[in-house]
């Protein structure tokens, strides 16, 4: 009897998602930035196959599925440009957006590059866009998305946590570390209580990526690289076992 109900379960949830009509929309996290394998008709915007995105479109094969996700987006520039896939029949729509828009790339070249407290200057003024810019910009972007798809289940994913602390002698220190790990938590906590405002689900990604920050000697995220855009974004491990199981626990 449970092995039956389990397969009957099972079907209705492959029955629901061969009906999904899927537009993932974000920024680099979600194009899968730092996961390798760029689509030839992506250009700048990198999106990857090995991206949640994709990967969870290959398993599920849902009646559609449009990948807009670019590489640099902000909140702004997902509501200017990556909209345009949504209809009124999508049924699910991923989106993460946040981190360009307080400067994240920024803040990380100075953390890398300068002092303690410069790192720290750089975090609280990102930090600071977070709390008072950001909720305004996530509005309208979450607004944008129901007006064009409202019967759409909309999943709004957040940002792993960089580092493990205390792990590692090479590199920046704790004092950065513990300040980039910071302004993640307020950077989720900005997206998470919008998302909820909206009527659209966080997925937080932090606890899937426990365990595997830089430093704990396997991690899912790049530390300094070359390509340089590569850097402290997901690698494939990342994409598959961090995001995509948090994704499709929801979706």
């Amino acid at each position: 009897m449970l092995a039956t109900a389990a397969a009957l379960l099972a079907g209705a949830g492959t029955a629901q998602a061969a009906g999904e009509r899927y537009v993932a929309l974000g920024d680099s996290y979600s194009s899968g930035v730092g996961a390798g394998s760029y689509l030839s008709d992506s250009g700048s915007c990198k999106r990857s196959s090995r991206s949640y995105p994709a990967l969870w479109s290959a398993a599920n094969a849902p009646a559609s599925f449009s990948f807009a996700a670019c590489s640099g987006a902000t909140s702004t520039t997902v509501k200017n440009s990556q909209l345009g896939s949504l209809t009124s029949t999508t049924t699910l729509v991923s989106v993460s957006a946040g981190g360009n828009d307080i400067g994240f790339a920024d803040i990380m070249g100075v953390c890398v590059l300068q002092s303690d407290q410069a790192c720290i200057n750089a975090v609280n003024e990102g930090t600071a866009k977070a709390r008072n810019q950001l909720p305004g910009q996530l509005d309208q972007l979450y607004s944008s998305i129901r007006s064009r798809s409202p019967q759409a289940r909309v999943m709004v994913l957040g940002y792993p946590r960089l580092y493990k602390l205390g792990s590692c002698i090479v590199g920046i220190g704790d004092t950065k570390r513990k300040a980039l790990d910071d302004a993640a938590d307020t950077l989720n906590s900005v997206i998470s209580q919008r998302a909820a405002a909206a009527g659209y689900r966080f997925i937080d990604v932090r606890g899937a990526f426990s365990g595997h920050e830089i430093c704990s000697g396997d991690a899912w995220i790049h530390s300094t690289r070359i390509p340089v855009d590569e850097s402290y974004h997901p690698n494939s491990k990342g994409q598959q076992y961090g995001y995509l199981p948090s994704f499709d626990a929801i979706a």
